[in-house]
C-alpha cells in the first residue's frame, strides 16, 4: 500500500518538475472519457492512463466520434482506441476552421489487478501550430488496495512546453460495479490558464451492462451518458451540456472485441452443449505452454461455469482414447451429478474402455457406444508379483524387518505368496470399490444388483449391440453421428471458452482477490524426487506466511516414503495453526508417509475409493549374495569405523543404484529394529495429536493397514467423502470467503514447458525417471537399510 502511493507521488513531483505555463490538454484530450480513468471499465484504453491497461484481460476496440455539428454521423471529431492486456493504441482525429490533426499514441502498462504503472508516448500529424500540438510522454499509476476503492495519477510530460499531473480516486460503496463515484484533479503551476482543474461524477450500472454516467467539471458544464452492451459488442452515446445546462452536442461510440456484461444473454435460447474431450488426459498441474491436457480444477471449474450458464443445455464428453484414474474420474461425475441437478443433459460417447470408464459414462443422461466398441465389465483385483525366487536366483539377499501385522510393502521382496494379513487388507479394498461402482451404476441406469453381478461375473464382455439390449447404453452410434444428432434443432456444439464465465471481464471487482492456495504433494515421498519435499516446503511456508492467502488446500496423492521428507511438509502445514484454515484432500492414494502428510490438517476430505491410512513403518535389506561372483564383479575397499562399509558395493550404471556387498550384522539390525519401534510410537502419537484422538483409538486402527476412504470415514482417520472441489469449498467457507470472491493459486508451479517433449525418446530417460513407479523402488534402494513409511508399491500406483 506506501509503495503503491510512493509511485503516485513519483508521477505527480515528475510532471511539475516540468515547465508550466500553456493551457491545459488533460480535460481536451480525454473529451470521449465517460469517467476518470479508472473509475469504469478500462477508461480509454491507455490514453488517458497508460496504467489502466494493466486491468485489461481481453482485446477491445473502441470507435467514437462527435456531432458538434449538429448531425450524428458528423466525423468533425473522431477517436479510435485499441487494446490487448497491457498494450494500447489510439488515434484521435480532429478538423478545426479547415485545419486537420491526427494524434497518435502507443501505450504500456504492467499487468496487475492491484497495482500498475505504465508509460505512453503521444504524437500528431497535420496541422500541429494551429491546434496547439506538441508530442508528449504520459506517466501513470493505479492502484486499488481493496474492492472500494480506486487511486490513479497520470503525468503528461512534453518534449516542449508545459506539463500536467492529474490525480484521480474512485470509490465503490457496495464494493462492486454497481456504483462508481469518482473525482479527479489537475495541478498546474499556473492553473489560472487551465479551463478546468477538476471534475467529479458518478457511474451507474443498475443492470448487467447498462451503465448510465453523469460528470460535473469545475466549469459548470457537465456530461451525461449511457452506453449498452449485448455481449461482444456495445454502443453508447454522451450529451454533453454548458454551465447555463443548454444542450450542446452529442459523442456516439461503438465498441467490438472484448465480452461484457449484458442483460440480452438472458434471454439467449438455451442450445449449446459445451463439449469435453477426454484424450488428453487429466492431471493435477500443467504446463503453460504446448500442454493439451486439463487439470482436474479446471474441468470441474468448466462443468461449474456450463451449470450456470443460461445458454448452456448440456454437456458431450467425448470418452474415445481416456486415461484418467478412477479417483478423479468420481470427483468429475459427482460434479456431473450436481450439473445434472439443475435439469441439463449429460451425453457420452464411449468406445473401449472398461469397468471403471463404464462407471463415469453411467452418470449420462444418454451413453452412446460405436457400432464397434467393447466394454469389460471385469471387476476389481488386487495383486502382486513375488520376487524372493528371482532375488535367490540373481544372487541378491533380502532381510525383511516387519513388526506390525499389515504393513506390508516389503513383501513382494521376501515372501513368494501373499500374508493372510495383506489379502485381508487387499480383499476389503476391492470389495468397496466392487460396491461404490455398483451402488452407482444401479441407480444411474435402473437395473438391478443381480443384473450387475451377472454382468460382471457372467457376461463379462459386452458389444454395443448387447449393451444396448440390456439397457446399459441408449444408441449405437459414431461420435460424428452423435454430434451431427446434437446439432439438430439449431442445437451448437461449443468449447470451454464460449461459457459466459470464461469470458467475463474482471473489472466488477477491484484489487486482487484474497487466495487459496492448493498445494500438490504428488509422488513418493522424498527430498528430491515425488513430492520434491526441499523445493515443496518452500511453497508451503509461502501459502502460511501470504497474509493474501486466506485457506489452503492440500492434496495428497503418495504412497510414502521418506519419513524425513513426509515429516518437514506436515510440520510446516502444522505452522498454519490458528492462522488460517488447511485441509486436506486424499486423492488415489495417501497411505503411510502419504498420511503422515495429511495428519495435520483442520480437515481430511477423502473420496470412497482413495487407499488411506497404512499408518506403520517398515525397513528391509537388499544386498549381494552370490551375483557378484556369477557376474565376475569384484569391489575393494579401506575404511576406518567398523560400520564405514554398510550398504558400500556395486552401483547399477545409469541408475546409480547400489547393492551393498555384504549383509548387516546382528548388532546393526537390532539398532535398525529399535529405530522402526521407535519411529512408529512416534507416528501414532503424531496422529493421535493431530486428529485429536488418544493413541490406543489411533493404534487400533494402524499396524500399516490400508483403507478405502469409505473405511476410513467409519473409523475416523477421515472426516468427510468428496474431493479437491469439496476441500476448497469447505476451505473458503472456514475462511468466510464468498463463492467468487476468491482466486484459486496452485503450487508448485509446472513450469513453461516440458523440454523432454523435444528430446528424442531413445536418449531421453526423463519419461522412466518421471514413473511412479521407478521413483519408488528408487525410494527403497536409496533407503535401503533405513525405515520407511512406504506402501506397497502396487497400492500406490493407480
Amino acid at each position: 500500500m506506501k509503495k503503491s502511493f510512493s509511485v503516485l507521488l513519483v508521477v505527480v513531483l515528475t510532471a511539475l518538475s516540468f515547465p508550466q505555463g500553456n493551457p491545459a490538454r488533460y480535460y481536451n484530450n480525454t473529451l470521449f472519457s465517460f469517467t476518470s480513468p479508472g473509475a469504469m471499465k478500462y477508461g480509454l484504453y491507455g490514453y488517458d492512463n497508460p496504467a489502466v491497461l494493466g486491468t485489461l484481460t481481453q482485446p477491445d476496440l473502441f470507435l467514437t466520434w462527435t456531432n458538434q455539428n449538429g448531425n450524428w454521423n458528423d466525423t468533425r471529431r473522431i477517436g479510435v482506441f485499441a487494446a490487448a492486456p497491457t498494450l494500447g493504441f489510439s488515434m484521435n482525429q480532429e478538423y478545426l476552421f479547415g485545419s486537420k490533426i491526427n494524434d497518435y499514441g502507443f501505450s504500456f502498462g504492467t499487468e496487475s489487478r492491484s497495482n500498475s504503472v505504465g508509460f505512453g508516448y503521444h504524437w500528431s500529424t497535420g496541422d500541429k501550430a494551429a491546434f496547439g500540438r506538441v508530442n508528449y510522454w504520459t506517466l501513470g499509476t493505479l492502484t486499488r488496495p481493496f474492492k472500494y476503492l480506486s487511486v490513479g495519477a497520470v503525468a503528461l510530460l512534453p518534449e516542449q512546453g508545459d506539463a500536467e499531473a492529474v490525480v484521480e480516486v474512485a470509490g465503490r460503496p457496495l464494493g462492486n460495479e454497481k456504483v462508481s463515484l469518482f473525482a479527479d484533479y489537475l495541478y498546474k503551476k499556473n492553473s489560472i490558464d487551465a479551463d478546468n482543474i477538476w471534475s467529479a461524477g458518478v457511474a451507474v450500472e443498475a443492470l448487467p451492462g447498462i451503465r448510465v454516467t453523469g460528470r460535473y467539471f469545475e466549469n459548470k458544464n457537465f456530461t451525461v451518458g449511457v452506453q449498452l452492451e449485448f455481449g461482444h459488442f456495445g454502443i453508447s452515446s454522451q450529451s454533453y451540456f454548458d454551465k447555463d445546462s443548454k444542450y450542446g452536442y452529442n459523442s456516439y461510440g461503438v465498441r467490438v472485441g472484448a465480452y461484457d456484461r449484458n442483460v440480452v444473454r438472458n434471454f439467449l435460447p438455451q442450445n449449446s452443449y459445451v463439449t469435453m474431450n477426454m484424450i488428453n488426459g487429466v492431471k493435477y498441474n500443467k504446463f503453460r505452454l504446448f500442454d493439451n491436457s486439463s487439470t482436474l480444477l479446471e474441468i470441474i471449474d468448466n462443468i461449474d461455469a456450463a451449470k450456470v450458464d443460461p445458454t448452456v443445455k448440456g454437456i458431450y464428453l467425448n470418452l474415445s482414447g481416456m486415461y484418467v484414474n478412477k479417483t478423479m474420474l468420481w470427483e468429475i461425475r459427482e460434479k456431473l451429478k450436481d450439473f445434472k441437478g439443475t435439469g441439463k443433459e449429460v451425453v457420452v460417447f464411449m468406445d473401449m474402455g472398461g469397468l471403471n470408464e463404464y462407471h463415469f459414462a453411467s452418470v449420462a443422461d444418454k451413453i452412446y457406444m460405436d457400432p464397434m466398441a467393447l466394454v469389460t465389465f471385469e471387476g476389481y483385483m488386487l495383486g502382486r508379483s513375488y520376487l524372493k525366487g528371482t532375488l535367490a536366483k540373481l544372487g541378491l539377499g533380502y532381510d525383511e524387518w516387519r513388526f506390525f501385522k499389515y504393513k506390508s510393502a516389503a513383501e513382494t521382496l521376501s515372501r513368494d505368496k501373499m500374508s493372510d494379513a495383506d489379502r485381508e487388507q487387499r480383499q476389503a479394498i476391492v470389495d468397496d470399490w466392487y460396491d461404490i461402482a455398483k451402488s452407482e451404476i444401479t441407480q444411474s441406469r435402473s437395473i438391478t444388483g443381480e443384473k450387475f453381478d451377472d454382468l460382471v461375473n457372467n457376461k463379462f464382455i459386452v458389444t454395443a449391440k448387447e449393451a444396448l439390449e440390456m439397457n446399459l447404453i441408449d444408441g449405437i452410434a459414431r461420435w460424428d453421428s452423435v454430434e451431427s444428432a446434437l446439432k439438430k434443432d439449431d442445437n451448437k456444439l461449443v468449447g470451454k471458452n464460449a461459457l459466459v464465465r470464461n469470458k467475463m471481464p474482471e473489472d466488477n471487482r477491484w484489487g486482487d482477490k484474497p487466495k487459496v492456495a492448493v498445494i500438490y504433494a504428488l509422488g513418493a515421498c522424498a527430498m528430491d524426487e515425488g513430492i520434491k519435499a526441499r523445493t515443496l516446503i518452500k511453497d508451503v511456508n509461502k501459502a502460511v506466511e501470504d497474509d493474501d492467502v486466506k485457506a489452503i488446500v492440500f492434496r495428497v496423492d503418495s504412497p510414502g516414503g521418506d519419513a524425513y521428507a513426509s515429516d518437514i511438509i506436515a510440520e510446516g502445514l502444522k505452522k498454519a495453526k490458528g492462522k488460517k484454515p488447511v485441509i486436506v484432500t486424499q486423492g488415489a492414494v495417501a497411505g503411510s508417509g502419504g498420511y503422515w502428510l495429511s495428519m495435520y490438517g483442520d480437515t481430511i476430505i477423502a473420496t470412497p475409493g482413495t487407499i488411506t491410512g497404512s499408518i506403520g513403518v517398515i525397513g528391509g535389506f537388499l544386498y549381494n549374495k552370490g551375483l557378484l561372483d556369477s557376474a565376475g564383479i569384484t569391489v575393494d575397499h579401506v575404511k576406518k569405523g567398523d560400520h564405514a562399509d554398510l550398504g558400500f558395493g556395486f552401483v547399477i550404471p545409469l541408475l546409480n543404484m547400489p547393492i551393498p556387498e555384504r549383509n548387516m550384522r546382528s548388532e546393526e539390525k537390532e539398532k535398525v529394529a529399535t529405530m522402526i519401534k521407535g519411529m512408529y510410537k512416534e507416528f501414532v502419537t503424531k496422529v493421535s495429536v493431530g486428529r485429536n484422538r488418544s493413541y490406543d483409538e489411533i493404534e487400533n486402527v494402524a499396524q500399516g493397514r490400508v483403507f478405502s476412504g469409505q473405511d476410513g470415514l467409519n473409523n475416523g482417520l477421515v472426516d468427510v467423502l468428496g474431493g479437491l472441489e469439496t476441500a476448497i469449498n469447505l476451505a473458503a467457507d472456514k475462511a468466510g470467503l464468498k463463492k467468487d470472491e476468491y482466486d484459486i493459486v496452485s503450487y508448485p508451479d509446472a513450469g513453461l514447458f516440458d523440454i523432454s517433449q523435444f528430446m528424442p525418446s531413445l536418449i531421453s530417460t526423463k519419461q522412466i525417471t518421471d514413473n511412479p513407479t521407478f521413483q519408488s523402488v528408487k525410494v527403497r534402494l536409496d533407503n535401503n537399510g533405513k525405515p520407511l513409511l512406504m506402501m506397497p508399491i502396487d497400492l500406490g500406483i493407480e
